[in-house]
């Protein structure tokens, strides 16, 4: 099997409070919206933020509970654009979870929670590279 992740979705309270947390936040582009969904092409698969009751009823199960412990990561090319990046989603409608700074095992980041508390990490890695596509390729 191909190891690889084609579509994450997160469930949203508020799909508008949502929508101006990625497309002023981090800047996205929606390639389709409608009253439930908004999807973005992200490099080489999709985000989906979906109407949580909806979503509830597109999976079958209602009452859906939060997930435990996890977060997704945006990193960036420079070290100095970790803060930027925070703020700039901090501005539009995200709470900031960890202020940057540097971990023990290397690097710059911080934590930032979409309106919906879905976490982020905005890193900065200066072992890994990202192409001019955004594709992120591990490095030691």
């Amino acid at each position: 099997m191909q190891q690889q992740i084609s579509v994450i979705t997160l469930g949203t309270r508020d799909l508008a409070r949502s929508r101006r947390f990625y497309v002023e936040g981090f800047g996205w582009s929606p390639v389709f919206e409608n009253e439930d969904i908004i999807f973005y092409q992200m490099n080489g698969l999709m985000l989906g933020t979906f109407r949580k009751a909806a979503l509830e009823q597109d999976m079958n199960c209602p009452d859906l509970q939060t997930p435990g412990a996890f977060s997704l990561a945006h990193n960036v090319a420079e070290r100095g654009q970790v803060e930027t990046v925070i703020d700039k989603l901090a501005a539009s409608g995200g709470r900031i979870l960890r202020p940057a700074d540097a971990p023990p095992h290397g690097g710059f980041r911080g934590y930032v929670a979409d309106p919906d508390g879905h976490a982020w990490e905005i890193a900065w890695n200066p072992a890994w590279a990202i192409d001019d596509q955004g594709r992120v390729t591990f490095g030691l």
